[in-house]
């Protein structure tokens, strides 16, 4: 797709009128409080990850430990990493100048929990390469206000097989919060991102279900993206269900793509997202509850919106095979986004009138290899809400380019049909 350019005096007009969220500075609790531990107490921990041997147990006990050193994990297995709780043992690497990530994993049936993990240049916590890995009552955040120089994920399971993320906090990422990559077999449950610009995002990953978590004050709440040209290709089947997806309106401060090396697609997330689904495959979203998200509650999206290549080996631009339904919409009192381009389109060129938030848009690009018309569904996204009628949803047509952008209210294409997706975690539930 072309980078559509919009009218400069209506986004002059609305973006006078809309502003943007500012930051804050939540925190689940001030870890300040703790008592600090000596330089011979955190040596101790950083010699329990070196030292560890398989079936071990790292206990940290209750503090603030500065570290000013990663903490390794490496080829290991069966190791249990154990805190006193998420708000009494607290690892801090504000003092720590080299180097990504404040914890890093690779094995094989690791477990983390009961401990929060704070300003780490990089990356919270890692797990790469790992089969069997578990976050429990894992709290990951920034404490500076400076949203820029925040790391880019909190919780980052990547290339990962059997993943549980369960009861955990992640907060002020500049990226995503809960972020799975390339893996298979997800469990994320029971969990609370906020301030992040993601919240809880699954990508090119297989087999995953996300329920019972809030989603809250991000830019976008929950992503499920495939995205060309990584190691994994087209990854399918995610179920999302019984979250609260509410009020994801605060200002994307992603690194833009081409501004360094974390730049990433989620700088294009307008701000009032609640879920987006972006050349996804085999999803089914239910029993939510999406609310006062100022831009849209489901914004269904093929790659082509990104303007940016659409081709790549074994990946498909395409979102398809699509289920939403049962789900409970609150459509925000304020204004859609302006600061970026998809927000623009939602804002105005929407078929309910401009400036309105919509409670499911669909890009409206499809393979035009499998049908000659979008009325024929050929993506297979159904929609099968009980109020739909109630509901603004918009249908857009791109294909003319930024001088033909139209929209329609027409949601019957989508509606009378139904996509089985299949998902089975029975294999990680008692991890």
């Amino acid at each position: 797709m072309r980078k559509i350019a919009f009218p400069p005096a209506l986004l002059v007009f609305f973006l006078l009128l809309i502003g943007c969220s500012e930051s804050n500075h939540e925190q689940l609790f001030d870890s300040s409080k703790l008592p600090k531990k000596s330089i011979k107490e955190v040596e101790r921990i950083i010699e329990a990850f070196i030292m560890a041997e398989d079936s071990s147990v790292i206990e940290i006990p209750e503090g603030f430990y500065e570290l000013n050193t990663q903490l390794i994990l490496d080829n290991k297995s069966n190791v249990t990493i154990k805190g006193a709780g998420m708000m009494k043992t607290v690892l801090s690497f504000r003092g720590l100048k080299t180097g990504g990530e404040g914890v890093k994993i690779v094995g094989n049936n690791i477990k983390i929990e009961d401990l929060t993990i704070e300003d780490a240049p990089g990356d919270g916590i890692k797990a790469q390469h790992t089969d069997g890995i578990v976050f429990r009552k894992i709290n990951v955040t920034w404490t500076n206000g400076d949203k820029s120089k925040n790391g880019t994920y909190a919780i980052y399971p990547v290339q990962c097989k059997n993943v549980v993320i369960d009861d955990c906090v992640a907060s002020h990422s500049k990226d995503a919060g809960i972020y799975v990559g390339q893996s298979e077999n997800i469990i994320v449950k029971n969990s609370l991102a906020f301030g992040n610009v993601a919240g809880i995002e699954i990508e090119n990953s297989d087999n995953a279900e996300v329920f019972n978590n809030v989603a809250r004050n991000n830019s976008g709440g929950i992503l499920v993206f495939n995205l060309p040209g990584l190691p994994k290709s087209d990854g399918k089947g995610t179920k999302i269900y019984n979250n609260q997806i509410l009020e994801n309106n605060h200002k994307n401060f992603a690194t833009p793509i081409g501004e360094g090396p974390n730049g990433n697609t989620v700088t294009m997330i307008p701000p009032g997202s609640g879920i987006v689904l972006l050349a996804a495959k085999d999803v089914e979203v239910f029993g939510n509850k999406i609310l006062r998200n100022k831009t849209a509650g489901i914004a269904i999206a093929s790659y082509q919106i990104t303007g940016f290549p659409t081709y790549a080996p074994n990946w498909s631009p395409y979102t398809s095979n699509i289920y939403v339904h049962d789900n409970e919409y609150d459509r925000s009192k304020g204004f859609p986004d302006l600061t970026r381009e998809l927000g623009q389109l939602v804002s105005l060129y929407n078929a309910h009138g401009k400036a309105k938030t919509q409670d499911i848009i669909y890009d409206g690009f499809w393979d035009q290899n499998l049908s000659k018309t979008i009325e024929n569904n050929p993506m297979k996204i159904c929609i099968d809400e009980a109020n739909m009628s109630e509901l603004f949803f918009t249908l857009f047509d791109l294909t003319g380019g930024k001088e033909e952008i139209k929209s329609s209210k027409n949601y019957q294409p989508f509606t009378n049909c139904t996509v089985s997706v299949a998902t089975d975690i029975s294999v990680i539930q008692s991890l």
